[in-house]
């Protein structure tokens, strides 16, 4: 039977070192999108991590220095020794495209890399029978998506300036000829829209609040207006770790309907509650909401899922994640900060790949239950130094009610933006409708407080 012979391009690789022995300035134009381990033949990625060390030390990089780097490391044999090296710089008459050549060798080895995930994949099958078919499927996702991250990290990164400001001019017409006010997917909230513009894509909000504020309450609010706006058609992921996907569901339909919570859990329901759950019900069903409620689950794993979802439905407006603290990041983290810092920065990293905002609820310290005025600021995060630095914008939900049961206090809510990186900051008043689980505009609205 024929041996499979793994993919490579021997002429791409020696078109490109030959190419760079031609002229060093090729090393440069490939902009870190190729790496000695992406060639196949063991000598070319000597010789190619020999150019890339010299040229990080600032010395030239040709056929003498290369010869004298691999001589002294005692390596020359082992890459065909002088007489290789001059077969190189003869297998191509010209630099010019060094670049495209380059991307050939990328490509092939990427192949390689899917063709060992594969292997790897049918050899755990085969070992471990006994393992469960999604942690089987779960592990090859994970290792597809690592081959993914690798060859993308490899790409160029700059953009042209020029480039730039034709595209920004390009948005800039399309915004003045629309004149719209909101820019992002619409929260449904008047103020918070006239504040935020929306929630931008790219961006990661923190919403943050003390136990009984009514943080999911408002991240559920947000995750439906967003789904049920005509204007802005698109799918919203939640990922509920702490609630399940029945009880998020029965809170949402409870909102919608307008019907008190507490009648879903006991089931006595009147006539005219029964024709406004049917109604709730039918609007939620058509909605593109999708929950997931997989506890403690790692970034790399809500990211291969939005990743399915986007493809899957053609658009992602929202990705909420209910909440912070409750995902699970390195094991070999040292400290829960550090833990908690990545994977806000990995949040982060996931709203500018798919372009889309990224709504995180998180925890505050106890430590402000103490204060006489227990409105919220940005030291009582939890973790905040990670937090604060990653997040663009940061909200917290504050009901003076929880704690003075004043007539006046009655369903009155703020939201205060403490940091906005593109914005202002402020307070947005909000009606909260307890029993319903339900935020509204404030009654008599006045916009947002600076």
């Amino acid at each position: 039977m024929r041996e499979h012979v793994p993919p490579h391009a021997m002429d791409a690789e020696l078109a490109v070192l030959g190419g760079i022995m031609l002229d060093p300035e090729a090393l440069e134009r490939l902009e870190g999108s190729l790496l000695p381990e992406h060639f196949y033949v063991e000598r070319h990625r000597l010789i190619f991590g020999a150019m890339m060390d010299l040229a990080a030390k600032g010395q030239p990089v040709d056929g003498l220095t290369i010869k004298d780097y691999l001589e002294q490391r005692s390596l020359l044999d082992n890459c065909g020794g002088e007489s290789y090296l001059g077969e190189l710089i003869s297998a191509i008459p010209t630099s010019a495209n060094v670049k495209h050549y380059a991307s050939i060798v990328r490509d092939r080895a990427v192949l390689r890399e899917l063709l060992s995930v594969c292997s790897k994949v049918s050899q755990k099958v085969y070992q471990s029978p006994e393992i469960e078919v999604g942690d089987h499927l779960d592990q090859a996702e994970m290792d597809m998506l690592a081959v993914a991250e690798r060859f993308s990290r490899s790409r160029p990164t700059f953009s042209k300036m020029s480039d730039l400001m034709i595209d920004g001019y390009h948005a800039l017409e399309k915004r003045y000829a629309e004149k719209r006010a909101v820019t992002g997917t619409p929260t449904g909230f008047t103020d918070l829209d006239e504040i935020t513009s929306g929630l931008q894509p790219s961006d990661l909000l923190i919403i943050a609040g003390r136990p009984a504020m009514g943080k999911t309450a408002f991240a559920m609010n947000l995750a439906r207006n967003a789904a049920m706006q005509s204007d802005f058609p698109g799918s919203v992921a939640v990922f509920s770790l702490e609630m399940s996907v029945q009880q998020i569901a029965m809170r949402m339909l409870a909102c919608e309907a307008r019907v008190n919570m507490k009648l879903l859990r006991t089931g006595r329901f009147s006539a005219d509650d029964w024709r406004k759950l049917a109604a709730a019900s039918g609007s939620l069903a058509e909605s593109p909401i999708f929950i997931d409620d997989t506890p403690a689950i790692s970034v790399t794993d809500l990211r291969s899922k939005c990743r399915r979802l986007k493809k899957e439905t053609g658009k992602l407006n929202l990705i909420i994640i209910d909440y912070l603290q409750l995902m699970s990041g390195r094991a070999d983290a040292e400290r829960r900060e550090q833990e908690i810092s990545e994977i806000t920065r990995s949040l982060k990293g996931l709203a500018k790949e798919l372009d889309v905002p990224v709504i995180a609820l998180s925890q505050l310290n106890r430590s402000l239950e103490s204060r006489a005025d227990k409105r919220p600021m940005m030291s009582d995060l939890r973790e905040s130094g990670a937090i604060e630095q990653d997040a663009d914008i940061i909200m917290f939900v504050y009901r003076d009610e929880v704690y003075n049961k004043k007539p006046e206090n009655e369903g009155h809510a703020e939201l205060i933006i403490a940091k906005q990186r593109n914005g202002p900051t402020g307070t947005v008043n909000l009606t909260f409708l307890h029993e319903f689980t339900r935020f509204e505009n404030f009654a008599h609205r006045q916009g947002f407080d600076e």
